[in-house]
């Protein structure tokens, strides 16, 4: 089993909510990205997803967006994400790390190519911003070297295209709960447990749900019917402007710590 697969079986067998912190590579500072990979382990995450910054993003809003602008601006590059995932693994071989980002970089590289370096590094899945359900064939090699590709579904999406995700998902289920870009904050949580019921009733894959998740109060609400929640741009805008990797590392702490005790209290 893929590590994806084994924590979200580990976290429905001990009842548990899943907490997926987001942090853009090499942002705030690409020395100090494997120190503050640990310390969002330590301050309770269950999978970690690690942005590729890029130059022209769709998805991302104006926090995300910076951070990958200051990430590249210091020449962060998937050269140096392999390498930070590989010392990452020198200490944790359990926690699982998803690239998020999307193909361009992929494209560059080969994607035959780009799923030999990220597997040996220790990647586990990669979520793909501008690769929808009618371009899965093109991220074929991926899912054939053992990533998992999650895919994204949204309010907007129509009934034939959520059951074709439902069908091909890997991994979990990444359910974007509105439509628009990172960052907005404007969590509708009556019409996102409707959809999860949808989602559900089509797949087994374990569901996560992103956007406008800021917080212990809308994490928990979230995590009532969701298998896990997605936190994102209030973490990256959290860490903007550390000093230094402890100030970093103290900060993710700080903010992701009260989540994981709330979402302890809680279950699917």
């Amino acid at each position: 089993m893929n590590r994806i697969d084994r924590r979200f079986a580990h976290l429905k067998a001990n009842h548990r909510s899943g907490l997926i912190p987001f942090i853009t590579a090499g942002d705030p500072s690409p020395d100090g990205t494997v120190a503050l990979m640990h310390a969002l382990v330590a301050a309770g995450a269950d999978l970690i997803e690690l942005g590729v910054p890029f130059s022209d993003p769709m998805a991302d809003g104006p926090v995300i967006q910076h951070a990958s602008e200051r990430a590249l601006g210091k020449g962060v590059d998937l050269a140096h994400i392999f390498g930070w995932v590989r010392e990452f693994r020198r200490r944790d071989n359990d926690t699982p790390i998803v690239l998020m980002g999307y193909m361009n970089p992929v494209e560059i590289r080969g994607a035959a190519h780009f799923a030999r370096e990220a597997t040996a590094a220790g990647v586990d899945g990669v979520l793909l911003v501008d690769c929808p359900i009618e371009e899965y064939a093109s991220a074929a090699p991926l899912r054939d070297a053992g990533l998992r590709q999650i895919l994204l579904a949204a309010p907007t999406t129509t009934p034939a295209r959520l059951a074709r995700i439902c069908s091909a998902a890997q991994g979990f289920l990444y359910y974007v709960s509105f439509a628009g870009i990172t960052g907005a904050d404007r969590l509708d949580t009556n019409s996102v447990r409707d959809r999860v019921a949808t989602i559900r009733a089509q797949t087994q894959m374990p569901v996560a749900v992103g956007f406008g998740v800021r917080d212990a109060q809308s994490a928990t609400a979230i995590a009532g019917f969701a298998d896990a929640v997605i936190i994102g741009s209030a973490l990256v805008d959290r860490l903007a402007g550390a000093g230094s990797t402890e100030e970093a590392c103290a900060r993710a702490h700080a903010f992701l710590t009260p989540i994981r005790v709330a979402l302890d209290g809680t279950s699917p």
